[in-house]
């Protein structure tokens, strides 16, 4: 039970965050990085994973938003359940766990090799301020 507790202090606190910054039109610093990956070099299945997810993360936000930003395992999982339940998002659960499955994969082989090159979520003050900025 503690475990529980501490999983939803931790979703409660972090995800929020990143999520806001998905519904509102604002521009993030993500959004103006790059906006594919040179997948060439992973495995079928990913390179697979890496269409789907172009195709269906696209629909609510820029590519390059999820590819510039770096996040645990954990919080990208709970990141595609969220975007999975989101109206009209049309992602399935087989789609949304191989969406994941891309997500932390590119996090080991890329990001995680060279973190100061990727963006943290933003907070709601940072969130804030690039809309004031608008």
């Amino acid at each position: 039970m503690h475990k529980s507790i501490q999983w939803i202090a931790f979703a409660a606190v972090s995800v929020p965050l990143f999520l806001a910054a998905q519904t509102r039109n604002v521009v993030l610093p993500q959004d103006k990085g790059p906006a594919t990956i040179n997948v060439s070099s992973y495995p079928a299945a990913q390179q697979q994973a890496y269409k789907l997810f172009v195709n269906k993360c696209s629909q609510c936000h820029t590519i390059a938003r999820p590819i510039n930003t770096s996040m645990t395992r954990t919080e990208w999982m709970m990141y595609v359940k969220r975007m999975m339940h989101k109206p009209n998002s049309g992602i399935s659960n087989s789609q949304g766990k191989d969406i994941f499955e891309f997500l932390a994969y590119d996090q080991q082989v890329r990001k995680d090799k060279n973190p100061a090159k990727f963006y943290k979520a933003l907070s709601d003050d940072q969130i804030q301020k690039l809309e004031a900025q608008q």
